[in-house]
């Protein structure tokens, strides 16, 4: 029985020293190594980029051989460029992209992107054999820079620069599979045709009309790789479409090219989720008054959808109920119904307020803008209020005891005593005006026609005079 027991025990001891040694040799997710020849460095940093920015992935510390080791145990590394770099900041990139990421890299201190050798990866030796001939070109305008007069070197930098355009385009047309190529493509600006299929030339509004609908077609947007790369590549290139090339565009333009630029996103699935994200908050924070509605049609098309994969159901009820607030006050819609009560009680309507143009103001005592702000808008106000028929509906936005007496002792020092500029106590309505209207920050003004219907909104200081003139003058 004793020997029976023995046995078992020497066979559980003998599946464990078996086990044990199988789990330590088990191949991590990647191992990259790095040698600098005669580096001083003891510490190297492994990172990526991210669509405008980049961070650190991992560290490693140089061994005995002077070889950095960066090793995997169950992350992975998804493709685009990643960099190494060291304390002072000196760096160079290499390329993760449908290899297996087990590279050795070997360069000289000296210059790291030069000197650079690699072992297991073809798309980084073609990455650092174009770097060497695009470093021998930028090399040479250097040095001929001190030695040619202006004029000459003007013909010289320009011929190297044709160079430099040719050897990316050879590497493009060769080898469109790297991801070198991919990148080089995605910042290239596509070429506008003068003259359409029939050979008639092209108007400049048609010029532009192609630029605008062919913008990609130089960015593999259906590749998850593009949005790590550094931001010049697809950050600075996708947000000067919308940024500066769709610049004070009607909304419904923008929507226009706008979602067939998201439907060629969608196969790339960070892609698509950072684009929708961004673009929401870019409009959900734009100070041009009538862009809201392009905010409005991203929650009600992207986030309320099966598109939006990367939300928690309570954030997709807060997107789209704030979405649902501000699509009832948008420019062209009909402006809540509001009664609040005067300083003796009176009670007034906004829809009912007997002006041609009326402006509706949020503001409180308490609020330093609106200190500053509120004598301005009421001097612009007094100044145009009989010529175009304008009355005032303000609201006192913070109604407790102190800020009520505040009130007053500010209407008074600033003579805001115009029959027109009505003064409302907002702690009783026939509504949550904070809810209904969104009141998240004072002073919020209106500029709404007789019909009730808003025309104009976010008025400021800045721009009151101008809107008022242009709208109520017209």
């Amino acid at each position: 029985m004793k020997t029976q027991m023995l046995k078992t025990f020497l066979l559980v001891m003998l599946a464990l020293v078996v086990c044990l040694p199988a789990q330590a040799r088990k191949k991590p997710t990647y191992q990259i190594t790095l040698k600098i020849n005669h580096g001083q460095d003891t510490m190297m940093f492994m990172g990526c980029y991210y669509a405008k920015g980049n961070k650190v992935l991992d560290t490693a510390y140089r061994d005995k051989k002077g070889t950095f080791t960066f090793t995997g145990n169950g992350d992975t590394l998804t493709n685009g460029l990643y960099f190494f770099a060291n304390e002072r900041g000196n760096y160079v990139e290499f390329v993760v992209y449908k290899e297996k990421p087990f590279f050795d890299f070997e360069t000289e201190h000296k210059d790291w992107t030069t000197n650079m050798h690699v072992k297991g990866s073809k798309q980084n030796q073609f990455f650092f054999d174009f770097h060497r001939q695009e470093g021998k070109i930028t090399t040479e305008m250097a040095r001929q820079r001190n030695l040619m007069d202006s004029a000459a070197f003007a013909t010289f930098e320009r011929e190297q620069y044709n160079r430099l355009d040719s050897l990316k385009a050879a590497t493009v047309n060769a080898h469109p599979e790297l991801f070198l190529s991919k990148m080089m493509s995605a910042t290239r600006e596509i070429s506008v045709p003068v003259v359409d299929a029939n050979g008639e030339k092209l108007s400049e509004y048609q010029r532009r009309d192609y630029y605008m609908e062919h913008y990609f077609d130089n960015l593999p947007l259906n590749d998850n790789s593009l949005i790590h790369t550094p931001r010049a590549v697809f950050y600075d290139r996708v947000m000067n479409y919308f940024d500066n090339v769709l610049k004070y565009a009607p909304p419904s333009t923008i929507v226009h090219y706008m979602d067939p630029f998201l439907d060629k996103c969608k196969p790339s699935p960070e892609i698509f989720q950072y684009m929708v994200m961004t673009l929401t908050q870019k409009y959900l924070q734009s100070k041009v008054m009538v862009y809201d509605s392009v905010y409005v049609h991203l929650v009600n098309k992207y986030y309320a959808s099966d598109d939006n994969f990367w939300s928690s159901p309570s954030s997709i009820q807060s997107e789209v109920a704030r979405a649902t607030k501000w699509e009832r006050l948008l420019v062209g819609h009909e402006a809540p119904e509001l009664i609040l009560y005067d300083t003796l009680r009176i009670p007034h309507s906004l829809h009912a307020m007997p002006y041609k143009w009326k402006l509706l103001v949020f503001w409180s005592p308490n609020c330093g803008h609106c200190k500053h702000i509120i004598p301005e808008v009421y001097r612009i106000f007094d100044q145009y209020s009989k010529q175009y028929f304008i009355g005032a509906f303000t609201i006192l936005s913070d109604p407790d005891d102190k800020t009520r007496k505040e009130w007053r002792e500010f209407l008074k020092s600033y003579s805001m005593n115009s029959p027109a500029w009505i003064c409302l106590d907002g702690g009783e309505a026939n509504c949550d005006w904070h809810d209904v209207y969104d009141i998240q920050s004072t002073p919020q003004i209106y500029l709404i026609d007789e019909n009730n219907i808003i025309q104009a909104k976010r008025l400021g200081e800045s721009n009151i005079e101008s809107v008022i003139k242009a709208i109520c003058g017209q």
